[in-house]
């Protein structure tokens, strides 16, 4: 049977190529905004949740979302990292773990499925916003040409060279 959708294989393929979504970690809550083609229409659908999993694998990395639905239904997606059907991922909160993955959490009812909010005080984010301004300045440095000055060799020593 031949996969009509976006499978490892096909992504791998794809290659790598750069994707400007935000730095985000196991444990914190972002929403995946996923292109959804129904019949001839396309549209975009938000899918909120914590990152319980990622796995780094050069093209074929991929993360777990886990969210709460109705009736207080998980539902989890494993959404690869290089697909094309990923619009944009928005970071809205740090989550406090301990762990790299996130797998107990399936066996949590209620409040307790869900990931704490990382706390942090004053001169905690003013420390992160520094590191994050100082990557940035880094990663965006202004490129300044050089430019040659060309100097005549013959305008100096004219009656030497007779």
């Amino acid at each position: 049977m031949r996969a009509n959708k976006l499978t490892k294989e096909t992504i791998s393929q794809l290659g790598i190529y750069e994707r400007n979504f935000p730095k985000f970690n196991v444990g914190d809550f972002i929403a995946v905004s996923l292109k959804v083609k129904e019949g001839d229409k396309e549209r975009k659908q938000v899918f909120e949740g914590d990152v319980i999993a990622i796995k780094k694998n050069g093209s074929s990395s991929s993360f777990t979302v886990r969210k709460i639905g109705a009736n207080a239904v998980s539902v989890e997606r494993v959404l690869p990292f290089y697909s094309p059907l990923i619009d944009s991922i928005k970071f809205i909160r740090s989550g406090k773990r301990r762990k790299a993955k996130l797998y107990y959490m399936r066996d949590r009812i209620g409040k307790a499925a869900k990931v704490q909010e990382k706390v942090l005080t004053k001169e905690q984010k003013e420390l992160q916003a520094k590191k994050r301004n100082r990557k940035h300045k880094l990663a965006v440095k202004p490129q300044v040409e050089k430019t040659v000055v060309n100097k005549d060799v013959s305008s100096g020593d004219e009656g030497a060279q007779e």
